[in-house]
């Protein structure tokens, strides 16, 4: 059995940047060792890693070239997709993939995207995700991998997510150990939500807070929803806010910045990690030291 141990970082206003994640999704265009290479030498702790990235070069590879470069992974995105009518097996197997490279990549965390709607049955295609996570659990139990539910806005209930409030990850986190299935607080997703000040503080009270990512809501949104994420600051989020509710309820993690926007791909790579730090320690960091 492979032990997986959850990083824990303070934080500190001296050294602000151990406990700041670069999700490859924000440097798309980016390979695997261009974004950790690059988060190295911008003086970040960690990297959240997609399989796409992972899957360019295997996880074994992947997982010496971050540790070469000084570096944790702080999660893997992602799992999940698991409300298919007729493709249980393959959901089952794809997942249990994902489990092992997450226990490779020496990550507690791997982030889990439950899937959309096939038809109109939304109650059958989340007791579908129930079944299938609970077939997942003991595997993710042997290698020391958490399975992290990520809420997502109601908006992606149709084709990505069946699962849109933190009340409803932790309802479906809780027939589970905390050490094997947790949440995802995403502020993208979360922010407009009136309780999610009490289920950060359930979620926290019950160990089960898995990642803590950051990225702000654009308004005006982009033609595509995907791709109306934004850097912190450019859009409506309260991380202030948030934070001191993150940080009340525990959380000592690393904090991943995980941006969709067709400009952020388009610029440089490096100055984009340069804002992405110059904006976490203004926006983001006070709240989660105060």
């Amino acid at each position: 059995m492979t032990s997986v141990v959850a990083q824990q970082v303070p934080y500190d206003s001296a050294a602000p940047y151990r406990s700041l994640s670069l999700n490859t999704a924000t440097t798309k265009r980016w390979t695997l060792a261009e974004a950790v290479d690059g988060a190295a030498r911008a003086g970040l702790g960690a990297i959240g890693l997609w399989r796409d990235r992972v899957d360019e070069v295997g996880a074994t590879t992947a997982a010496k070239i971050v540790a070469d470069a000084g570096l944790r992974v702080s999660s893997l995105c992602r799992g999940g997709f698991l409300t298919g009518r007729e493709d249980g097996p393959a959901a089952l197997d794809d997942n249990r993939r994902a489990i092992d490279d997450a226990a490779t990549l020496g990550t507690r965390e791997l982030v889990m995207v439950m899937g959309g709607i096939p038809d109109r049955d939304l109650a059958g295609a989340r007791a579908r995700v129930e079944e299938r996570l609970a077939l997942l659990v003991p595997y993710a139990a042997e290698r020391g991998v958490r399975l992290a539910l990520e809420p997502l806005h109601p908006m992606f209930c149709a084709d990505r997510a069946v699962i849109s409030t933190l009340a409803q990850a932790l309802s479906m986190a809780e027939p589970h150990p905390a050490e094997t299935v947790g949440v995802v607080v995403d502020t993208f997703h979360l922010w407009w939500d009136p309780t999610l000040a009490d289920q950060i503080a359930q979620a926290g009270a019950a160990g089960r807070i898995s990642s803590y990512q950051v990225c702000d809501w654009l308004n005006p949104m982009a033609a595509d929803p995907l791709l109306s994420r934004g850097m912190m600051g450019d859009g409506v989020i309260d991380f202030a806010t948030i934070g001191r509710w993150v940080r009340g309820a525990g959380y000592r993690g690393d904090v991943e910045v995980e941006i969709f926007n067709a400009t952020v791909w388009s610029s440089d790579g490096h100055e984009v990690i340069e804002t992405m730090k110059r904006r976490y320690r203004e926006l983001v960091l006070p709240s989660l030291i105060g």
